[in-house]
Parts: C-alpha cells; sequence; structure tokens
C-alpha cells in the first residue's frame, strides 16, 4: 500500500531496461475502468559518501490517447540525433579517452573577440588581460 491507502496498481506487462546506473522500467498498468495505459520510470542509482548508495526515480504517465504523437515525436527527434551525431556515443562521460576536436585551421583560429588562439610562437603573441573587464 502506498501512502494515499491505495494499493500499487499491479504491472499487466513489463520491461526493463539496463543502462549503466540507470534502468528503465516500462510497465503496462490498468486503470480503474479496466482500461491501460503505461509509465516509463527511470531510476538512476547514487552513491553517498560513506559508499551506501540510494535510487532518484522519476515517472512518465502514458495514456492511449497521447501514444501516436509521443510515438512521432520520439521517433522525430531519435531519427534527427542519429542523423546529425550517428549512433556512435562521443560523449566524455561514456568514454574515458575522450578529447575534443582540436581546430587547426587557419580561418578558425580566432578566438571571441578577434584575438588568436594559435599556440604556435605564443611568446610573440602574449596579450594583456584585464581582469578588471570579466
Amino acid at each position: 500500500m502506498s501512502d494515499h491507502g491505495m494499493m500499487e496498481k499491479e504491472e499487466i506487462f513489463s520491461k526493463v531496461l539496463r543502462a549503466g546506473r540507470r534502468t528503465y522500467f516500462f510497465d503496462v498498468r490498468a486503470t480503474k475502468a479496466g482500461d491501460y495505459y503505461l509509465t516509463i520510470t527511470e531510476s538512476k542509482k547514487f552513491t553517498n559518501d560513506d559508499g551506501s548508495f540510494h535510487y532518484k526515480k522519476h515517472k512518465i504517465y502514458l495514456y492511449k490517447e497521447d501514444f501516436n504523437e509521443f510515438n512521432n515525436i520520439l521517433r522525430e527527434m531519435t531519427d534527427y540525433i542519429i542523423t546529425e551525431k550517428g549512433d556512435e556515443v562521443i560523449s566524455e562521460r561514456h568514454q574515458k579517452d575522450f578529447k575534443k576536436e582540436e581546430y587547426t585551421s587557419n580561418n578558425d583560429d580566432v578566438a571571441e573577440g578577434g584575438t588568436s588562439t594559435d599556440n604556435s610562437d605564443s611568446a610573440d603573441k602574449f596579450t594583456d588581460i584585464n581582469f578588471e573587464d570579466i
């Protein structure tokens, strides 16, 4: 029973996706009227300083009247990401040896404010910085 005195709705059909420190639960549940809806729960594990751990959970309730539009937007957004960035994970957090690309083209070596970011002969290109302007 929950704090509201109601029994937790029984899952009709469930799937679990484990993804690193996150786990996603997809559960089909029934309304009081006997219709079905979907809950998607993200559970993320956090480790405390003392070595113990706890979970934070976020839940989405998705009802049948929203399925088509939800699916369309989800498909559009995921297709956009894959088209723009591919399906390879390219983040510092996921790849320990990830290094940001260095831009070395002569045209791309100007930082904001018009100063060069080229490090060659850096002693010749020293710029005074006034920290009062920051």
